[in-house]
């Protein structure tokens, strides 16, 4: 088969599920091994970025995914209802961040870290599909554990968690010190 249709092949298997497809899936569904069509969905990749289109495929941790580009929005909002686009607070962020680095983590980890309860926010992050539960801890009680999902990675635009800014142990230190300070000032007063 020619080369052009291998890739018109992964094009509508990608766009027709409309969520991202896992590489050894689309390998198994064309009959060729994952590095060569890893090499065929870069190749298509390729094409789009070079051919300006309106459309992209994305890379989320060995899974494929075709999608608008964020340059079309603007356009394509205005014949499609407008999305919910949902705030992230402070208090969300942090607690996202939290999440994302030390996953799979339980609430009374993340309760420790912030000092306060996150009830609220867990529940926000879950609605939105940016964490969810991935099982349970092997202590008493069971607790949830939590981890991103492939939204938080859509959302923030990275291929994989390894690609998250790594934290910068100085500057740990520094909001570590900050806090303990601001701590024992509460407890003076």
């Amino acid at each position: 088969m020619e080369l052009h249709k291998w890739e018109a092949i992964i094009e509508a298997i990608l766009f027709t599920m409309g969520e991202s497809v896992e590489l050894s899936k689309i390998a198994a569904a064309i009959e060729h091994d994952e590095e060569t069509t890893r090499k065929l969905i870069h190749m298509v990749m390729d094409r789009y970025e070079k051919e300006e289109r309106g459309i992209r495929i994305i890379e989320l941790e060995n899974s494929y995914q075709m999608c608008t580009k964020a340059e079309m929005y603007d356009y394509v909002i205005r014949i499609a209802k407008v999305p919910k686009k949902h705030v992230l607070t402070d208090v969300l962020l942090e607690t996202l961040s939290i999440i994302a680095y030390k996953q799979p983590v339980t609430k009374t980890e993340i309760e420790k870290i912030r000092g306060v309860k996150c009830d609220h926010a867990v529940n926000k992050l879950i609605e939105y599909d940016l964490i969810h539960e991935i099982g349970r801890l092997d202590v008493p009680g069971r607790p949830l554990l939590f981890g991103t999902t492939e939204e938080f990675l859509r959302n923030f635009g990275v291929q994989s968690l390894d690609d998250l800014p790594s934290v910068n142990q100085e500057k740990l230190e520094d909001f570590k010190m900050e806090a303990e300070e601001e701590l024992q000032l509460k407890l003076d007063i």
